[in-house]
Formats: C-alpha cells, structure tokens, sequence
C-alpha cells in the first residue's frame, strides 16, 4: 500500500485546490460563464485552503500542524456551506428566489465589509441562475463533491508519517 507522508498530503492538497480553482477560471474566461457573489467566496475558500496546505508543507512545523489542519478544515468546510446554501437558492421556486442585486465590486465600493459579507451570504438572483450543468449537477454541486476528497485527505494528515 502507497504510504504518503504529511508534506506530501499537505502538496496534494494544494494541487488539487489550484486544480479545482483553473478549472473555475476555464469556465469562466474559455465558457464566458461569470461568477456569481457565491461562487467567488467558494473560490476564496478552496484558494484558502490551498494556500494554507502549501504553507503548512513548506513550514512543516514539530509542534503546531493541528493548527494548520484546523485553519484548511474550516476552509473546506466553509467553501461546503457556501456551496450547500448556493444549491438551496437554485432549489428555490422561481417566485421564492430573492431579487438579483448590485454587482460584487458595487458592494465592496459603497458599504463596509461585514454588510457586503451578510448580503453575499443571503444570496441573490444571480446565485439561484443554474447557468451550467453536467451529469445533471450545477457547479455548486461539483464544488461540494470536490470538496469531499480534499476532506478525506485532510483527515490523513496526523496520521501520516512526518518525513
């Protein structure tokens, strides 16, 4: 049986990450499929966690990889929640979906960040538009189901050797 250790893991979910994230721009600039406010936090948190994965591989610390573990956890999970409430919106009926609303960058120039968060998370008509799907899922089903491996290797991690 493949034995992987931490290090390797931790890049594997980086890569994996970065992965997830050049097939969202694809879909973005090669499909001209535009993200809606949701979508661009799902983003936030799968580059999150890939980003703290490369820098818990690359410090690889004796003491303190809970921590680094704990921070691509709630990562992943967040982008999960986001992803879940995405595909509660687009389960909405058509007279229940909230009114589509001012663009991202809008909110981020007129109003503080905690209300721009709190509007994003309440979702919008653009949110519940299922714009693409494949095999019958839209993308915020294809987040969370890529989401699952990143989880399960996550939780290999402290079992894995240190080398």
């Amino acid at each position: 049986m493949l034995r992987l250790t931490q290090r390797q893991l931790l890049i594997g979910l980086s890569f994996i990450s970065f992965a997830m994230i050049g097939v969202a721009l694809i879909m973005e600039y090669g499909f001209g499929l535009e993200p809606c406010p949701l979508c661009i936090l799902q983003r936030v948190g799968i580059v999150a966690g890939g980003v703290i994965a490369l820098l818990a591989a690359l410090h690889h610390p004796e003491r303190g990889m809970t921590l680094y573990i704990g921070a691509i956890g709630l990562s992943y999970l967040s982008t999960c929640g986001l992803a879940a409430r995405q595909l509660w919106l687009q389960s909405l009926p058509a007279d229940q979906v909230p009114a589509c609303g001012p663009s991202l960058d809008y909110l981020l120039d007129v109003l503080p960040i905690f209300d721009v968060l709190a509007l994003v998370l309440s979702g919008d008509g653009s949110c519940a538009e299922v714009a693409w799907s494949f095999l019958g899922l839209s993308i915020p089903a294809w987040v969370l189901i890529g989401c699952i491996p990143l989880l399960v290797i996550l939780i290999s991690v402290p079992k894995a050797s240190r080398s």
